[in-house]
């Protein structure tokens, strides 16, 4: 007996399946293209265009202004090792690769959670599919990404958006499962619209479990970027991978360690702007 007969390849029934979205929406897939590498060029390029010393001056004033003096500290501290580090420019080639990855994982995840919170049925329908979703390795995403958008941050983006969209989501949706009931029938008492309660009660409500979720998503994202650079995304993922490559263990350390140190300034920074504009409408209402 052949035991060949017996054999799954799924390759077989997906192979066939990516040739065809290639022949038939190959001008979508090189518009999306081009989108993200446009609105990835212009960070970039805001990025690295001045001097770093005046890329951090202004960050920590912003950061200051914007979020909080604690913040300003961390945003500081974190741009000036990756640029002692000697790792400036693919510092901020990821910095912009995980920006649009996070935003655009978000984006999606936020108003499916929403949605699924409010229907049960597609948090049940959506369920089993996030669950794959966190089953399979990441560096699996990668190629199909590849095979339809070929090498470069492009497959990069779009394998990092799809890794880092199932804990959003799956947060968002508890996150408003756990809105308190008597909330929410306060504002519907008051004749509140339903965009009213979202906004004042179910997000501030629900902030606490959402920047779990967004801490999640960027701490996963930042993952992402090592495995990006072996599809030549760049970044500080290309630095790790030359550190392994030629056994240096030193390009390797600094790189590891300049992707903690964004880490830790995208959560402080996420954290602190998003709690800010928490307690902001809180005050004016």
């Amino acid at each position: 007996m052949n035991p060949d007969l017996f054999r799954l390849s799924p390759g077989m029934y997906f192979a066939p399946v990516v040739d065809w979205l290639n022949t038939n929406f190959h001008p979508f897939f090189e518009g999306v293209t081009k989108l993200i590498e446009t609105v990835l060029g212009f960070l970039e390029s805001a990025l690295l265009y001045p001097p770093a010393y005046v890329v951090i001056f202004a960050a920590v004033l912003l950061v200051a202004l914007l979020v909080n003096v604690k913040s300003a500290v961390v945003t500081a501290l974190a741009l000036a090792f990756c640029f002692l580090a000697g790792l400036w420019p693919a510092s901020m080639q990821t910095l912009a690769l995980v920006t649009v990855s996070v935003t655009v994982s978000v984006l999606i995840a936020f108003p499916i959670g929403v949605l699924a919170s409010r229907y049960k049925r597609l948090e049940i329908a959506i369920r089993p599919l996030l669950d794959i979703m966190q089953t399979v390795p990441p560096w699996v995403y990668l190629i199909p990404a590849v095979m339809i958008f070929s090498l470069g941050s492009v497959p990069a983006i779009i394998a990092t958006i799809i890794y880092g969209v199932p804990p959003m989501l799956r947060l968002t949706t508890l996150a408003f499962n756990q809105v308190p009931k008597d909330l929410l029938e306060l504002g519907q008492a008051t004749g509140a619209p339903p965009r009213w309660i979202l906004l004042k009660i179910e997000v501030p409500s629900a902030m606490p479990t959402l920047l779990v979720g967004l801490n999640q998503c960027i701490l996963l994202s930042l993952a992402m970027v090592v495995l990006a650079g072996l599809v030549g995304a760049g970044g500080l993922g290309a630095e790790v991978t030359r550190g392994l490559t030629r056994m240096e263990m030193g390009l390797g350390l600094r790189a590891g360690l300049a992707i903690v140190a964004i880490a830790i300034l995208l959560d402080r920074l996420s954290k602190g702007a998003l709690q800010r504009s928490t307690r902001s409408p809180a005050k004016s209402a």
